[in-house]
Order: structure tokens, then sequence, then C-alpha cells
């Protein structure tokens, strides 16, 4: 199904303040209370919310080190591409594995809590990834913007 204005209105509220109240968000959006729980919860059933998160402090929670990694694979056939993701889909610092078109297969972003653990991680994870016949990693210096809020 498709989302009409006031749709849009909702999911841009709820994907900055998650918590709001029902109440809090019918009014902010001028729908009735029973109406706005309606909406958000055909929303979920249909997928367009996929699920609520509280956002953690990288630093407050010790991984305030972010490292992209390009990694290359020394084929791209299908049973190497599948081997790969199931691996690193099990490496808990890695926050996001994206499969990519350019110079690199996959980019990945992984926290760590300084270089030495980034050091441990390289050893007791990526060098053991399937298929991998490159890497390249860059250390953010710092976030200049971040969002997990997308356009509506």
């Amino acid at each position: 199904m498709s989302i009409d204005p006031i749709d849009r209105r909702l999911l841009g509220v709820l994907q900055k303040r998650g918590r709001i109240s029902n109440a809090d968000l019918a009014d902010e959006v001028n729908l009735s209370a029973s109406a706005c729980h309606r909406r958000v919860h055909r929303l979920e059933v249909e997928g367009y919310i996929k699920g609520y998160v509280a956002l953690l402090d990288a630093r407050k929670m010790g991984v305030p080190a972010t490292i992209f990694v390009e990694i290359t694979l020394s084929t791209q056939a299908d049973d190497v591409l599948d081997a790969f993701e199931k691996a690193v889909a099990r490496i808990p610092d890695v926050l996001e594995c994206h499969l990519t078109a350019g110079s690199a297969d996959y980019i990945l972003k992984i926290v760590a809590e300084d270089t030495e653990d980034f050091a441990r991680i390289h050893r007791q994870y990526l060098t053991r990834l399937p298929g991998v016949a490159k890497m390249q990693s860059s250390f953010a210096l710092r976030t200049v913007f971040k969002t997990t809020a997308l356009p509506v």
C-alpha cells in the first residue's frame, strides 16, 4: 500500500522521537488518538516501521572509534559472497555491511575502543573472513553529521 502525507508526518516524528506517546503524536499530526494508533499499527504491519530502538552513545559505551573497511573479494561467485556475508554478520563490532559497486566489493562500518582494539578485531575476525583478496581501513577522525532519519 502507499502512504499519504499524514503517514509521512507520523513517520517523520516517530523516527526522531520514537518514545513519543500516542496522545502527543496524535496532537502533533492533528489526528485523534484512536486514528493515530490505527495508522501507526498499519505502518508497523505493512513494514514501513521495522522496529523501535534506543540509540546509544558510542563514547559512553567505550567504542568511540569508527572505522570503515573496504573489502575486495577474490571472486564474486555466489557461494563466496554468501559465505562472506554469513561470516561478517557474526562479527559483533560490525555495525553495517554494504555490498557495493566500485573499487571494493563491500564496505564495513566497525566500532572499536581504539587502534589496539581495532587491531584485535582485525586479527580475530577480519583476517579470517572467507574469500578476501584485499582490505583497506580508514579511521574516521570526527563525525561531522550523523542521522538515522530517512527523508519522508
